[in-house]
């Protein structure tokens, strides 16, 4: 199972076809299922914004998106942030991230 550290794709921007949009502020997670909902995205025009993981490529140098009509504005991004908690309130210690969005405590280097 491959995965990276949550801060790495915390410190990705957000951007389609190598525009980018903005940059993730947090990860919203479902604390059942420890599964990334999205992502919350301050952009250019410093509006925080919901982009879903389901539609993102998490890719080596940036959270790849498809199309901008997947961005979800402000005004509805209560409904993901009632269903979900912020990952760093899920009392974490160096989290990281595998390929389908599950977050995981960090590895042992062992």
């Amino acid at each position: 199972m491959r995965g990276r550290p949550a801060t790495d794709v915390l410190a990705l921007p957000l951007r389609l076809h190598g525009i980018e949009l903005g940059r993730p502020t947090d990860a919203l997670v479902e604390p059942e299922s420890r599964r990334i909902l999205g992502f919350e995205v301050t952009c250019g025009d410093f509006v925080q914004r919901f982009v879903p993981f389901s539609v993102v490529d998490i890719r080596a140098d940036e959270i790849a998106l498809g199309s901008a009509l997947t961005l979800i504005d402000d005004r509805d991004l209560d409904f993901y942030r009632r269903r979900s908690r912020p990952l760093g309130e899920l009392g974490f210690v160096e989290p990281w991230v595998d390929e389908s969005g599950v977050i995981h405590e960090a590895r042992s280097a062992a």
